[in-house]
């Protein structure tokens, strides 16, 4: 008895059955993932029928736009339009690869936009808790004492400041050394006087960011401790693991992400969901959209 895939097949003509033969063969598929491009060939077939074209390999670039617009008033999601032109694209090249056809007419045809879904944010409630002094009470037991003062600082500093992870780990505890700059030294530096960083973002532009009252004590208590760390007077960075070395961006979301399991927060806390929580609250507290984005 013939399976559900080969009976798929049959239906289709005999230049589609000939291409998915060499395609199978090209690149080793699977038979699902056979069956997948045999769907996607017959919806097609499918589509060039409904818009009367009784010769699939008829379809001109202008037919290919119209039963674009059709499966998206029939609600098919930019993503599965996006699958089909692949597929379809793929055949109409091997067509044009067997001087079957002149030209392949879905060349720079493209699939609808997906909207773009706003980034999440953590209400205020659960960013204070978790930037505030909330870990410790339920990670005393499990996390050393100078590691909970690390990750309450770093926190909080994430919190207040909007900063990217990537400038937080990158961020040393003195200004760069411009006569005799080491491999160690970071792109950033805490000036605790002015209570601001310094940082180089994206594109290597510089920028300084007030940095709030409860981070900066928050650092201060980490300062504190830092130099109990094996290694700590070997590196400038401030933030640092139990070898001395500088925390990694893999790190801290890690960490982040435990804080949050062990709080019981409903949602998978990562260090960028704090940069749009910050800019979300200070927004919404000052509505100043500028002062916003000046210091994201």
């Amino acid at each position: 008895m013939s399976s559900p895939v080969a009976l798929l097949i049959d239906q289709l003509p005999e230049s589609m059955q000939s291409y998915l033969q060499w395609v199978a063969l090209q690149k080793h598929l699977s038979p699902k993932t056979c069956e997948n491009y045999a769907r996607d060939l017959q919806l097609l077939l499918h589509m060039a029928q409904k818009n009367k074209l009784n010769d699939v390999n008829a379809v001109a670039q202008h037919h290919a736009q119209q039963i674009i617009m059709q499966l998206h008033s029939e609600q098919h999601s930019p993503k599965s339009i996006a699958r089909y032109l692949s597929s379809w694209r793929s055949y109409f090249r091997w067509m044009v690869f067997e001087h079957q056809l002149p030209v392949n007419p879905l060349q720079g045809i493209r699939a609808p936009k997906a909207p773009k879904s706003l980034p999440k944010a953590l209400s205020v409630d659960d960013a204070v808790r978790l930037a505030g002094s909330e870990i410790a009470a339920v990670s005393a037991e499990k996390i050393k004492p100078e590691l909970l003062l690390r990750d309450h600082a770093l926190i909080e500093l994430l919190y207040s400041s909007g900063l990217r992870v990537s400038e937080i780990v990158a961020l040393d505890i003195t200004p760069p050394n411009q006569h005799s700059p080491s491999a160690l030294q970071g792109d950033g530096w805490l000036d605790l006087t002015e209570q601001q960083v310094h940082v180089l973002g994206k594109g290597s532009k510089p920028r300084i960011v007030p940095v709030g009252a409860p981070a900066i004590q928050a650092i201060q208590n980490w300062l504190a401790i830092r130099g109990s760390i094996k290694g700590a007077a070997q590196t400038p960075a401030l933030f640092i693991g139990q070898n001395g070395t500088r925390l990694t961006a893999r790190s801290v979301q890690l960490r982040l992400d435990k804080y949050a399991q062990m709080l019981g927060l409903p949602v998978h806390v990562h260090p960028h969901m704090l940069r749009h929580s910050f800019a979300t609250h200070i927004l919404q507290s000052s509505g100043d959209l500028r002062a916003v984005q000046e210091m994201l």
